[in-house]
């Protein structure tokens, strides 16, 4: 990890802004920023609380809407909170082509590139044990949270971003069809399988029935690769289930996920006209969200973000790449990105920021309930006012990036 008093590594490409004259200039990529910044700001949100709201308002649309896309689904399914660690996870891979052909301009060899992303891989696992240690007498082994994930699966697809360009996108399927292959030919749960000994209530209205069993809650394959794996580290009882059916062996297809983004970003490195590299988006976007639901609709392969299926892989990458899309055409080709400035101050810190929100947004938020929730009150009443706390304390988060942006402070790995 390093602390830069510079900008941080900047994405540059000749881009097109007609059909057929790409620039001959290298231009800053505004909207990868964008796009980093508004995940991370998603992420920081989450401390609002807004789903609560509609606990004091039952039947208003607006408020029920807003508390399924700040939550996750309970299993299958999708929200825009849902697709916050894919957006976190495809931007690895975006910023990856960009970040090699600097490193390979200043001399780095291919060998020198795999030692730092065996490094990166180590930090991040590193960084995301620790943070899922907080409060805990004894180091919390796991490894289904964000930084751990992309950690367990960054060296290989680095390896990947290395190889001949036709790789990255056999990589990408023949690992999902490998992961989907993997469960479909275990054998389902049984008819009489205890659900309640794995923290999932016998009647849960989320059991799916038939081919799409093996992906049922805690009775999947991934389930039964944590019994082994993770009862290898030192625990104080020995490991059963993830209450919220999360996985380790998920790094797997978010590894492709990262891939996604590879490719993405290749095509916004490469000099090609505006309407290729759009052509190319849409067919992603139309593969990905259409395939991927479709998956999940004919009960091939439910969507589910929790154990990242191949379906959601797909129909998350999908989203990823319209969302990085739009930016771009927003951002990149029609310049106009002066609203997105605030964006842009949240995502040069996308690390300090995560460590931030295990570590420093809740006692912030405590700090404002107990000093201002007279005046939060008073505001806006007492059903608002620990939404308001909340907002302040993001305030002052955002002043601090501010702050750090200013002086060129920027954390990276």
């Amino acid at each position: 990890m390093s602390l830069s008093a510079t900008q941080p590594d900047r994405p540059e490409t000749t881009h097109a802004t007609s059909s057929d004259s790409p620039l001959k200039v290298a231009d800053r990529l505004i909207s990868i920023d964008v796009y980093r910044g508004m995940v991370m700001f998603l992420m920081l949100a989450e401390g609002l609380h807004l789903y609560s709201l509609a606990q004091h308002f039952p039947g208003n649309f607006f408020l029920e809407w807003l508390r399924f896309h700040t939550t996750h689904v309970d299993w299958a399914g999708c929200s825009l909170h849902d697709l916050i660690q894919p957006g976190f996870t495809f931007l690895v891979g975006v910023a990856m082509p960009f970040s090699i052909a600097a490193r390979i301009r200043k001399g780095d060899s291919r060998g020198r590139l795999l030692v730092h992303a065996v490094w990166r891989s180590l930090v991040l696992i590193a960084i995301g044990i620790v943070l899922r240690s907080l409060g805990q007498q004894r180091t919390n082994f796991t490894f289904e949270d964000t930084l751990t994930q992309i950690g367990l699966g960054y060296f290989f697809v680095v390896l990947i971003a290395l190889a001949p360009r036709w790789l990255h996108y056999v990589s990408a399927i023949v690992i999902l069809v490998l992961f989907w292959l993997a469960f479909a030919v275990s054998p389902p749960p049984p008819e009489d399988f205890d659900y309640p000994a794995v923290s999932v209530a016998a009647d849960w209205p989320n059991h799916e029935s038939g081919f799409a069993s093996r992906w049922n809650k805690n009775s999947n394959v991934s389930w039964k690769v944590d019994q082994w794996f993770m009862n290898l580290f030192p625990r104080d009882d020995r490991f059963v289930d993830n209450e919220g059916g999360y996985s380790t062996l998920s790094f797997v297809p978010t590894a492709v996920t990262m891939l996604f983004g590879l490719i993405a970003g290749v095509w916004l490195l490469e000099p090609l006209s505006l309407r290729a590299r759009s052509l190319r988006f849409m067919v992603a976007i139309v593969i990905g969200i259409g395939v991927g639901g479709l998956l999940d609709w004919a009960g091939i392969c439910p969507l589910v973000k929790r154990i990242w299926t191949p379906s959601f892989t797909l129909y998350s990458g999908g989203i990823c790449m319209l969302w990085l899309l739009m930016l771009h055409l927003v951002c990149d080709v029609g310049r106009f990105h002066r609203w997105a400035f605030p964006f842009i101050i949240i995502g040069a810190n996308s690390i300090f920021i995560y460590v931030a929100s295990w570590t420093v947004i809740e006692p912030l938020q405590e700090v404002m309930m107990t000093h201002f929730s007279g005046v939060f009150t008073a505001l806006v009443g007492s059903t608002f006012a620990p939404v308001m706390a909340s907002a302040a304390a993001l305030a002052v988060m955002f002043y601090v990036l501010w702050w750090m942006y200013e002086r060129r402070i920027f954390i990276k790995i």
